[in-house]
């Protein structure tokens, strides 16, 4: 698909995600998920750091998405 008519567009996009966040009484502090990104999960000993820590967490699963998205041949590369 990446010819001399074709090239790759970066966007600055701004999304909204919905996490779940869970006290963890036992442990200490709060977990949380993210359940349109699977795999996706945090924690943090404050509703604070588990924000930020989710804002990195979510960063870091889009980029990692986004790379295996581009490493993954087309149809027609994979014929060859």
């Amino acid at each position: 698909m990446n010819n001399d008519s074709t090239r790759p567009v970066t966007l600055q996009l701004t999304v909204t995600i919905t996490a779940l966040v869970h006290l963890e009484p036992q442990a200490g502090g709060y977990s949380a998920e993210v359940p349109a990104l699977p795999g996706c999960y945090t924690q943090g000993e404050t509703l604070d750091e588990v924000q930020a820590n989710l804002r990195e967490a979510v960063e870091g699963w889009l980029s990692s998405a986004h790379d295996a998205a581009v490493q993954r041949p087309t149809e027609p590369e994979q014929a060859r």
